[in-house]
């Protein structure tokens, strides 16, 4: 978020809750949010706790699967793919067959 949708956000909530009620919204957004992050937190501490030692460095954004999309088919990758080497078939030659492929 960026400071226009900020800036609309703080706006709409004048308009509905008033300017005296709107510090008492904003207090009550920032206790749920902190709740939120830590109950995320206590899960994350239990699921490595009860996974044991060899999961113990898990990266939950790493099972996420748009992260898994981006890295592995979107990224570029680190060496460049084979170069198929096609060759043009001489006139009366059969092309092959490969009788797994039908």
């Amino acid at each position: 978020m960026g400071w226009p949708e900020i800036g609309l956000i703080l706006v709409v909530g004048l308009l509905l809750f008033g300017p005296d009620k709107l510090p008492g919204m904003a207090k009550q957004a920032g206790q749920f949010v902190r709740t939120v992050r830590q109950m995320a937190e206590n899960a994350k501490n239990d699921l490595g706790r009860e996974m044991g030692q060899d999961f113990s460095d898990l990266n939950l954004r790493d099972l996420d699967p748009r992260e898994v999309v981006r890295r592995h088919v979107l990224d570029q990758p680190d060496e460049p793919a084979p170069v198929r080497q096609d060759r043009i078939l001489r006139p009366g030659e059969v092309p092959p067959h490969d009788d797994e492929a039908t």
